[in-house]
């Protein structure tokens, strides 16, 4: 496998619909809420930015952006350069790095981080590491957006949320064993943590205002300002 998902990058876009519940939203909450908060965008950094799909679509809302691009897989960086040759779109993407390597590659100051299903796969130092990191990055009154897997709060709420997150995986043409084998990866190959949690490493990480954008299945979305 050439990144931390479970799908290969050059499937990653077809198979991460099938699997996470709702996926395409994250993109469209996202970019709703920067029309609402940032009209007038910088620089915009995403992180984990996966094949490009988060950089492409907001693009097209915000021209006068200007986009970098990191991740820490080569091969999903291969297919984020690809995507966006193939619309004639420009961004800069810096070499392999995860969030928590990005200040010593990075020059500028960003005024947007987005972070979408990347840091759930960190152990608790590591996700610290990853959002402080972004805080000190971001300019004073810029905006974090992260998406990621979620634990419930109690072990029933995870037992109830997998399995419907399971059936979702089912009903979109997953085979029995695929899924059976994703769901065996939660706690042991990515790491989630509460919706509290979340909250509470944002304002140890020195954002103002963290807030809660979106709340799924087993995934949740969150917005931090500096």
């Amino acid at each position: 496998m050439d990144n931390t998902t479970p799908h290969p990058s050059a499937e990653y876009d077809t198979q991460v619909a099938r699997t996470i519940p709702g996926y395409e939203r994250f993109f469209a909450e996202t970019i709703d809420l920067v029309k609402a908060y940032m009209p007038q965008q910088g620089i915009w950094l995403d992180t984990g930015c996966g094949t490009g799909t988060m950089a492409l679509l907001a693009m097209r809302e915000f021209p006068d952006a200007r986009f970098i691009l990191a991740d820490p897989s080569e091969g999903m960086l291969a297919q984020a350069k690809a995507k966006l040759a193939a619309v004639g779109a420009n961004a800069e993407i810096l070499a392999p790095t995860d969030s928590a390597g990005l200040a010593g590659v990075l020059k500028e100051t960003p005024d947007i981080i987005t972070a979408i299903m990347c840091h759930h796969y960190l152990d608790p130092a590591g996700r610290k590491t990853a959002v402080n990191a972004c805080s000190s990055l971001l300019r004073d009154g810029g905006l974090f957006v992260t998406f990621e897997n979620i634990r419930p709060f109690t072990a029933r709420g995870t037992e109830i949320g997998l399995r419907r997150w399971k059936e979702f995986q089912l009903f979109a043409g997953r085979s029995v064993e695929i899924v059976d084998k994703h769901m065996s990866r939660f706690g042991a190959e990515y790491f989630p943590i509460t919706v509290s949690e979340h909250l509470g490493l944002m304002r140890d990480c020195g954002f103002r205002t963290v807030e809660i954008l979106t709340y799924g299945t087993m995934q949740a979305g969150f917005y931090a300002v500096k």
